[in-house]
């Protein structure tokens, strides 16, 4: 739980607000834009190793379990169980990568979207006018796409 202080604050008593700093997470609001959060480098770091250890251990743990380890992810992701068994088993795959992607460099951006491609494929699979309309073939082929021109 991180304690809040102003932006002015944080100006007026910069000593103060880094000795809560120290005993935690600070919040600085501000009025003219987002919160910011402070924290000291030392845990930002330590959050960092974590969650890349987390990330290795969880691709080690799912590659090393039976192929319906999907059924582990039901009860975070639902939507999971419309997908075919084939499609589960390459989301759990796609899921792991995603999840160190993201941890490695911190940037959760890479899981997330994984998580909505996901989520899509699994709402046509929901659908069996859409999936039949979107796997079968296309009536008219207009042929080779062109490569883009030059300007």
């Amino acid at each position: 739980m991180a304690t809040e202080v102003q932006w002015s604050e944080l100006q007026r008593d910069p000593k103060g607000v880094a000795a809560l700093a120290d005993e935690g997470g600070v919040r600085v609001r501000r009025r003219d834009g987002a919160a910011l959060l402070l924290t000291r480098e030392d845990r930002a770091h330590s959050a960092s190793e974590g969650s890349v250890a987390a990330a290795r251990a969880l691709r080690n743990v799912l590659a090393h379990l039976p192929s319906d380890v999907a059924a582990a992810l039901l009860d975070e992701f639902p939507w999971v169980d419309v997908l075919p068994a084939a499609e589960q088993t390459q989301f759990v795959r796609d899921f792991a990568r995603a999840f160190q992607a993201s941890a490695e460099p911190g940037q959760w951006s890479v899981l997330a979207q994984t998580i909505t491609e996901w989520r899509s494929t699994a709402a046509i699979h929901a659908d069996p006018v859409l999936a039949g309309k979107l796997g079968g073939p296309i009536d008219e082929d207009f042929g080779p796409v062109p490569g883009p021109a030059e300007a």
